[in-house]
């Protein structure tokens, strides 16, 4: 089993993590603003903000979600593992900035173009602390043999890349795409449920 690294418990890495996610959200809703009249017309001029946040709240739910199965499915975490799992988390502490000003300037071109950015960076974040995971699996681990094909994870960067230049010229495109993007991810990364449920009776990961 190839350690480079010293082999460290999971716990405090995912109650972290866990607790960066939360205060994410919360910052989210508390960037909502509440309109002052009765009428169910009141949300109109608040519509893109209300859009903005549900997007991201899906986003930051999938995260979330895979970030969870994959730790689940990981034997141990090292230096290494925690310092990407912070670059992951650096990138989606950004999602909260970017979703108020796309938001509050209803999907301009500019703040669609960079929340796609941030989209992308997290994402490739989240390929590196796959990576780094698996530099200190076992030879043999389920993990890596569920890890080893990626459909999904090689098509999201390229519609990230073509939103963020789309966004310049069709801003309601990019946010589309977007959206086809976390319609991919809603179901949770069975790759993952499979390497735990391939595991030997007993181990516990």
């Amino acid at each position: 089993m190839p350690r480079s690294q010293p082999i460290l418990k999971k716990g405090r890495l995912e109650a972290f993590s866990d607790g960066v996610l939360a205060i994410v959200i919360t910052i989210m809703v508390l960037e909502l603003k509440v309109p002052h009249e009765a009428e169910w017309s009141a949300l109109l001029p608040v519509l893109p903000v209300l859009l903005s946040y549900v997007l991201s709240f899906v986003y930051v739910g999938i995260h979330w979600n895979n970030h969870h199965h994959l730790l689940a499915a990981a034997h141990h975490v090292g230096a290494g593992v925690m310092w990407s799992n912070l670059h992951l988390l650096f990138w989606l502490s950004l999602i909260p900035f970017v979703t108020g000003w796309m938001g509050e300037n209803h999907f301009a071109p500019g703040p669609t173009a960079a929340y796609g950015v941030i989209l992308l960076m997290a994402a490739i974040a989240y390929v590196i602390l796959q990576r780094a995971i698996l530099a200190i699996e076992p030879a043999d681990s389920s993990l890596r043999r569920e890890l080893a094909i990626d459909y999904k994870g090689r098509l999201s960067p390229v519609l990230y890349i073509t939103a963020i230049v789309v966004a310049f010229f069709w801003p309601w495109v990019a946010g589309v795409l977007y959206f086809v993007v976390a319609a991919m991810w809603v179901v949770p990364d069975r790759r993952a449920e499979r390497a735990i449920g391939a595991q030997p009776a007993g181990e516990e990961p």
